[in-house]
C-alpha cells in the first residue's frame, strides 16, 4: 500500500516533463524564425553594399582613365570627389586585380595590364559603321532628312551607309557614291579634318578643273586653306546648292581613339526647308551625334 503513491508520483513527474518538452520546443521555434528573417533582411543590404562598392571602384578606375591614365592620389581623389583615404582603399583593390599599378619613383597610380587588355578588346569592337548606325536613325527620325556615313576611299569620300526618311528627297547619291572634296559638305569635312597629302592633292585637282563660276564660290587668295579653317572653327562643314542643285547638307567628322578622323556623318535635304545656319537645328543635331559617336569610338576631346 505504501508503494502506490510513489508510482503515481513518478508517473506524474514523467508526464509533466513530457508536457514541458513540447512547450520548450515551441518556444524555441519563434526564435529560429526570427533569426532566419533577420538573415533574409540583411542579405539585400549586403548586396546593395557590394553593388555600391563596385560602383565606387569603377568610378575611381574611370576617373584615372579620364585623367589620362596616370594621376596622384590627391588629384584622383579631387577628380572623383572622394576622400584620399577612401580612394586609396579602392586603389589597393584595383591593384590586386591588375587594373591599376603604382609607380615607385613618383608614387603616381596608372592603369595596369588588365585595364590594357580591356581597352584593346573594346577598341577591336569600335567599328565606326556599327557604332554610328543609331545616330543615323536618330537623325533620320528627328529631322526627317536623308543622312549617311562616308569614309575616305582611294578616289575620294565614299558613302558606305545610307538612311532615308519616309518621304525621301530625290538625290543621285547612294551607297558607293564618291563625293566631291570641294563642293560637297562631306568632302569639306574630310578636307578640314585630315592633313594627309592625298586628300590635299584631290582637292587641288578639283580646284584646277573647276569652272570660273565654281571657283568664285571659294576664297580668292587661299581657297583650300580657307575651307579648312572654316571647318575646324565651326566643327562641321555646310553647303547650299553647290554639289547638287536644290540640295543643302551639313557634315561633321567622326574621330577614333587616336584622334584621327575615320568617317564623316552627313545630313542633307531640300534647300527650301533645310537650315544650314551655324545656330540652326540641323547643325546642332549633326554635331551632337558626331560627338557622341566619336566618344563611343574612344575619342577624348581636348
Amino acid at each position: 500500500m505504501s508503494k502506490a503513491p510513489a508510482v503515481k508520483s513518478g508517473t506524474a513527474k514523467t508526464k509533466a516533463a513530457s508536457a514541458a518538452a513540447p512547450a520548450k520546443s515551441a518556444a524555441a521555434k519563434p526564435s529560429a524564425r526570427a533569426k532566419s528573417s533577420a538573415d533574409s533582411s540583411s542579405r539585400p543590404l549586403e548586396r546593395r553594399q557590394r553593388v555600391q562598392s563596385a560602383e565606387t571602384g569603377m568610378t575611381v578606375l574611370k576617373g584615372l582613365a579620364r585623367l589620362g591614365g596616370r594621376a596622384s592620389l590627391t588629384a584622383l581623389a579631387a577628380h572623383v570627389d572622394e576622400s584620399p583615404a577612401k580612394v586609396h582603399r579602392y586603389l589597393m583593390s584595383l591593384i590586386a586585380e591588375g587594373l591599376v599599378d603604382q609607380e615607385v619613383a613618383t608614387q603616381q597610380y596608372h592603369l595596369g595590364l588588365e585595364a590594357l587588355f580591356v581597352g584593346v578588346a573594346a577598341m577591336r569592337q569600335a567599328d565606326p559603321l556599327r557604332i554610328s548606325e543609331p545616330a543615323l536613325i536618330r537623325l533620320r527620325e528627328s529631322l526627317a532628312v536623308t543622312c549617311f556615313i562616308a569614309v575616305m576611299g582611294n578616289k575620294g569620300p565614299t558613302i558606305v551607309r545610307f538612311e532615308e526618311p519616309g518621304l525621301p528627297i530625290t538625290v543621285n547619291v547612294r551607297v558607293g557614291s564618291v563625293l566631291s572634296m570641294l563642293w560637297s559638305a562631306t568632302g569639306r569635312a574630310f578636307l578640314g579634318a585630315l592633313d594627309e597629302a592625298p586628300v590635299q592633292e584631290m582637292a587641288l585637282a578639283e580646284l584646277a578643273a573647276a569652272t570660273p563660276d565654281m571657283r568664285a564660290l571659294l576664297d580668292e587668295t587661299d581657297p583650300i586653306g580657307a575651307l579648312r579653317r572654316d571647318v575646324r572653327k565651326a566643327g562641321c562643314a555646310t553647303v547650299k546648292d553647290t554639289n547638287l542643285r536644290g540640295i543643302s547638307a551639313v557634315s561633321a567628322p567622326l574621330y577614333d581613339h587616336t584622334g584621327r578622323p575615320c568617317a564623316v556623318l552627313t545630313a542633307l535635304g531640300a534647300t527650301g526647308g533645310f537650315d544650314v545656319s551655324p545656330g540652326g537645328r540641323v547643325v546642332a543635331a549633326v554635331k551632337k551625334e558626331a560627338q557622341a559617336v566619336s566618344a563611343a569610338l574612344g575619342y577624348v576631346a581636348d
